[in-house]
């Protein structure tokens, strides 16, 4: 999905203004909307192999077959956002997202039909066709949906996206109305019955593991990463014939032409690695990833996605674009996103401390305070970026370049600037509470007096 926006090209010419309504704006919408419903997809298909423990060479070739249509997808989105009011393209994201629920549905058939290579507790358990229904009917909702926004799309585009947009949300949803009715009616025997289950579902209680929500995250950043690479290998390398006409030769001379693209490169690859550094960090402080956590880091990869494209743009920066300063807004409002939402993941495990994170992180400690700034950071410093490329618009390519040199430094000066502060602020505390010590002592040293008068 990352890999059609991040190759979403603008002339220097063109002004960024009416390419942004025409173009950006819907490939960056419909990517979100493609990528959350490929986390949703994702995040069934690891709940569907905790229900299926052990795989034979039967479930194997459905499972590549299953990986083999997701790794279409992006195809299919690269037609929903180049002619979003054509319905071919909605009909084939959403048939590929049918025949996906289809393949899951039937590896699950397959699996009870064969109950060894199910999960222990569903083997002992006496109440397998209830399993099995309750299962497929959690792993076909998304493709009926799916199904109608195909049917839809010849008729009512707008509706189309509607049921897609759904998809995503209908999980949340769902749970919304479930914990209602629970509330105002009390628990049904049949959801009782079915408590069991919660922990297969991706929308029930259970949260995913921390371990598979760092692997997925890790994916992502790997994928981010591996894309900025493999278009400074292609875009940036000169023709020997051009080199051998234009520069008489010299190679040097040649790539001194491509300077603002590798210092676009690397300011983009040190954002991308840095905002890795964060969420790593944050992960191990975190023992238990909450649903609200796992939401918050899916909605942040999202945007970690779009760096490529921030890449794209300011690398145009050589041909002497028109369009400098929406580019390098574009650029941090992606910055702003990816990492505030880290930040909501540290402000959500805060909310529940004692089961999300270890003891020494927990609020108020040392680390607490330092994990706090490491995470303001970014969200600071791009915002601050945004704000002064509105005011000081001249300067706006000498600010971003700033703003890209001084973060790995100041990641660096951040943990002794948290010491000192620490240690000013304990220092005005004890001072406080030394004057509030001696006027409780001359007020002791008075009373006796005033008592005797």
């Amino acid at each position: 999905m990352i890999l059609p926006v991040a190759h979403t090209k603008i002339h220097p010419d063109q002004k960024l203004g009416e390419s942004v309504q025409q173009l950006l704006l819907t490939k960056i919408a419909v990517y979100l909307m493609t990528f959350l419903i490929v986390t949703v997809a994702w995040a069934a298909h690891v709940r569907l192999f905790q229900v299926i423990e052990l795989i034979d060479d039967v479930l194997a070739l459905l499972n590549l077959a299953c990986m083999m249509i997701i790794t279409f997808l992006p195809y299919t989105f690269s037609l929903m956002a180049s002619f979003p009011g054509v319905p071919f393209g909605i009909f084939l994201f959403s048939v590929c997202a049918v025949v996906i629920g289809l393949i899951q549905a039937v590896i699950v058939v397959y699996g009870f039909y064969h109950p060894h290579l199910l999960n222990q507790q569903i083997q002992v358990s006496e109440n397998q066709n209830f399993y099995k229904r309750h299962i497929l009917k959690i792993i076909l909702r998304g493709p009926v949906l799916c199904l109608l926004a195909a049917i839809f799309s010849f008729f009512f585009i707008p509706l189309s996206y509607l049921l897609l947009g759904l998809v995503i949300v209908f999980p949340h949803l769902s749970r919304f109305i479930t914990w209602c009715k629970t509330k105002i009616v009390g628990p049904r025997e049949e959801e009782e019955a079915s408590y069991s289950l919660e922990t297969f579902s991706f929308y029930l209680s259970e949260p995913l593991s921390k371990e598979r929500v760092e692997a997925f995250s890790d994916g992502v950043y790997a994928i981010v990463a591996t894309l900025l690479i493999l278009d400074i290998c292609e875009d940036n390398v000169p023709d020997p014939r051009e080199v051998g006409e234009k520069f008489h030769g010299s190679l040097l001379e040649a790539l001194s032409e491509y300077g603002p693209n590798y210092l676009a490169y690397f300011g983009s690859f040190v954002t991308i690695g840095l905002l890795w550094f964060v969420h790593h960090s944050l992960f191990l402080y975190v023992t238990k990833a909450t649903r609200l956590m796992g939401l918050l880091n899916i909605l942040s990869l999202a945007f970690i996605g779009g760096l490529p494209l921030a890449y794209q743009l300011t690398s145009e920066f050589a041909e002497k674009s028109h369009n400098e300063i929406e580019a390098i807004q574009v650029s941090c409002v992606i910055t702003f996103f990816a990492s505030i939402f880290q930040f909501a993941i540290w402000t959500t495990a805060l909310l529940h401390e004692r089961e999300t994170l270890h003891p020494f992180a927990r609020y108020g400690g040392k680390e607490h305070a330092f994990m706090f700034a490491k995470l303001a950071l970014y969200p600071c410093v791009s915002l601050g970026a945004f704000f002064l490329t509105c005011l000081l618009s001249e300067f706006s390519t000498e600010i971003f370049h700033l703003m890209q040199i001084v973060i790995p430094f100041a990641f660096l000066a951040l943990r002794i600037f948290v010491r000192i502060s620490l240690t000013v602020i304990k220092s005005v505390m004890s001072l406080s509470r030394r004057k509030v010590v001696l006027l409780e002592e001359e007020e002791a040293c008075l009373s006796p007096t005033e008592t005797h008068s």
